[in-house]
């Protein structure tokens, strides 16, 4: 039989879900370690025996351990939240204002949901005071996704999560494990500039710092494979490793409407 793929509940720039075919025999093990989770597309999706993802972003990871704790009560609260008569600009503003105050808590994962279902594209972005700041989707209606969260509250039986960088999670692998790694991003070309990258939180110094540790981790029979763009930087980045390119396809408007392929690679070091 066909294997059935669960989308991950949230709405995510960069998910992995159309990858996982390709992903999948290079992700094999007793453990999966993902210190970039994001949405969760890859740990949802693969049978491991335990997993441990972690995540930079503070709000993905408080909204994993309620929706953890609390099972099926977290996700009546947060129905709550999405109902039709919140889909509009005001109290989309109203909510991103609360959420920006500084609650915390089973309510901050709560709006976290409602601004990741409602708001442009998905698209999970702050400013530089902290600030989630991402526009209103105007979306005529919106997805609650009850069915996702019950099969999130399934895996996550097996999976620790933690908040912290990529070298705290990859110093906890151990012979067994395999990591997967899909970090933010490189420029698409060396003439692109890395400020605007740089701003996200993840910059050159990192890419070669996390290729680094890659390498150390390889040493001690431990695999870990890593997503990029395929270009000259990663090029020279993975150096040693097995490099698997491929093309993807990318939307260059806002409308959606022009798809270009793009290169990129998994970079195996094992």
């Amino acid at each position: 039989m066909p294997l059935i793929r669960s989308r991950p509940f949230l709405k995510w720039a960069g998910g992995k879900f159309k990858l996982l075919d390709r992903l999948t025999p290079h992700l094999q093990g007793n453990r999966l370690i993902e210190p970039f989770v994001g949405a969760g597309a890859v740990f949802l999706n693969l049978p491991f025996d335990r997993y441990l993802v972690g995540d930079i972003n503070s709000d993905l990871i408080n909204l994993f351990e309620c929706l953890k704790k609390e099972k099926k009560d977290f996700i009546e609260y947060c129905r709550g939240f999405c109902i039709a008569e919140n889909n509009n600009r005001e109290q989309y503003i109203e909510f991103r204002n609360e959420f920006n105050s500084g609650i915390a808590g089973k309510k901050r994962a709560a709006i976290f949901i409602y601004l990741n279902r409602h708001g442009f594209n998905g698209l999970c972005r702050y400013n530089k005071s902290g600030g989630f700041n991402v526009p209103f989707g105007q979306y005529s209606k919106t997805y609650f996704p009850e069915k996702e969260m019950h099969h999130f509250i399934t895996h996550a039986k097996k999976t620790k999560f933690i908040c912290g960088d990529f070298v705290s999670l990859m110093q906890k692998a151990k012979k067994g494990d395999v990591v997967y790694c899909d970090p933010p991003y490189v420029p698409l070309s060396l003439s692109s500039s890395f400020t605007s990258y740089a701003t996200g939180g993840f910059n050159h110094a990192q890419q070669t710092k996390l290729a680094l540790k890659a390498k150390e981790l390889a040493v001690k029979g431990i695999k870990v494979i890593i997503s990029n763009h395929d270009n000259e930087i990663t090029q020279e980045l993975y150096d040693g490793a097995k490099i698997e390119s491929f093309a993807v396809q990318r939307y260059i408007s806002r409308d959606g409407d022009n798809r270009v392929p793009v290169k990129e690679l998994l970079a195996i070091f094992e």
